[in-house]
C-alpha cells in the first residue's frame, strides 16, 4: 500500500512538472507570436500613411445619435406631474477632399438637428408634438492652389443657417480669399483678409452684410477607434464688432463594436445680431438697440450612439 502511494505521489508530480513546463512553453510562444503581431501591424500602418499621403480623394464621415423618452404619472416632486417628454437628435460630420501635387480641394459639411416634447397632460392647450431643438447646417467649400507644402493661396465659400426652421432667416455666406497654412496633417488654418459676409433675413434693421476678414480653424481626424471634428469659423467686421461672429463646433467619436460606439458634441457661438434680433421679437422687447442687448454666449451638446461611416 506504501508503494502504490508512493508511486501515484510521484506521479502527481511528474504530471505537475509537465503541466508547468507546458504552461510556460505555451506562454512563451504567445508572446512570440504577440511580438509578431505588432510588427504586422506596424508594417500595415507604415502602408496605409503611404497611401493616405498619395494625391486624390479622400472622403469620411461619422454622426452620433442620442435621444431618450419618458413619461410620469402623479410624480408630485415636480412642478408638471404629469406628463410626457422625450428629446431625439443627430450629428453628421462629412468630408470630401481632394489632394493634388499643385492644388487642393477641400470640402465638409456639419449637420446637426434635434427636438424636444414635454407634453403636460394638465394643460389641454400644451402641445404633444416635437419642436425643433437644435438646427445646425453648415457647408464649406476650400479651394488653394499651393506655393508650398504648407502654404497656399486660397478662396473660401462657406454657408450657414438652419434647416428646421427659418431656412435663410438668417443664413450668412462668407465668400473670401487670401491664404492657407497647413503646418501638419489634417490641419486647416485659413487666413482671408479679403472676406464678404453676405446676410440674408426678412428682418433688414438688424442684420447687415459687410467686408472683413475671416479666421477658419479645422482639424479633422481619424485614429484606430477614434474620430473627431474640430472647427472654427471666425469673421470680423470692418465696419463695426457688432456685425463681427463666431462658430466653434466639436465633435467626437469613439467606436466600441464593428461600426458603432459612442460620441459626444458641443458648440459655442457668439453672434449680436443674432442676440438683438431675439430680444427684440420678445413681448415686450428685452432690448432696444446693440448698445443694449445681453449678447449671452449660444452653446449646445449632445451625447450618444456613434456611427462611422
Amino acid at each position: 500500500m506504501k508503494r502504490l502511494l508512493l508511486l501515484f505521489t510521484f506521479f502527481l508530480g511528474m504530471t505537475s512538472v509537465h503541466a508547468q513546463e507546458t504552461l510556460e512553453e505555451l506562454k512563451a510562444i504567445q508572446g512570440s507570436k504577440k511580438d509578431s503581431i505588432a510588427a504586422i501591424q506596424k508594417r500595415v500602418k507604415a502602408i496605409q500613411t503611404k497611401i493616405d499621403a498619395l494625391p486624390g480623394w479622400k472622403k469620411g464621415a461619422f454622426g452620433t445619435i442620442g435621444g431618450s423618452i419618458s413619461s410620469f404619472k402623479n410624480w408630485y416632486a415636480q412642478g408638471t406631474p404629469n406628463n410626457n417628454s422625450g428629446n431625439i437628435g443627430f450629428t453628421v460630420n462629412a468630408f470630401a477632399n481632394l489632394n493634388k501635387e499643385a492644388f487642393f480641394w477641400r470640402n465638409s459639411a456639419n449637420i446637426n438637428l434635434s427636438w424636444v416634447k414635454l407634453d403636460d397632460k394638465d394643460d389641454p392647450t400644451d402641445s404633444d408634438s416635437f419642436r425643433e431643438a437644435t438646427d445646425v447646417f453648415n457647408i464649406t467649400s476650400l479651394y488653394g492652389h499651393k506655393l508650398s507644402d504648407k502654404f497656399a493661396i486660397s478662396g473660401l465659400a462657406e454657408y450657414r443657417t438652419t434647416i428646421l426652421n427659418n431656412f435663410n432667416d438668417p443664413g450668412y455666406l462668407d465668400l473670401g480669399v487670401g491664404v492657407t497654412w497647413t503646418p501638419i496633417k489634417d490641419l486647416v488654418v485659413v487666413m482671408h483678409p479679403g472676406n464678404y459676409n453676405f446676410v440674408f433675413s426678412k428682418e433688414d434693421t438688424v442684420f447687415e452684410s459687410s467686408l472683413g476678414a475671416k479666421i477658419l480653424i479645422d482639424y479633422t481626424r481619424q485614429i484606430n477607434a477614434i474620430s473627431f471634428k474640430t472647427n472654427l469659423s471666425m469673421f470680423q467686421s470692418y465696419e463695426s464688432s457688432n456685425l463681427s461672429n463666431w462658430t466653434w463646433t466639436n465633435s467626437f467619436g469613439y467606436t466600441l463594436w464593428k461600426m458603432i460606439g459612442v460620441g459626444f458634441d458641443f458648440g459655442l457661438r457668439n453672434n449680436k445680431q443674432e442676440a438683438l434680433n431675439y430680444a427684440l421679437a420678445q413681448t415686450p422687447p428685452t432690448a432696444t438697440s446693440f448698445e443694449d442687448v445681453d449678447n449671452d454666449l449660444q452653446s449646445y451638446w449632445m451625447f450618444g450612439l456613434n456611427y462611422k461611416f
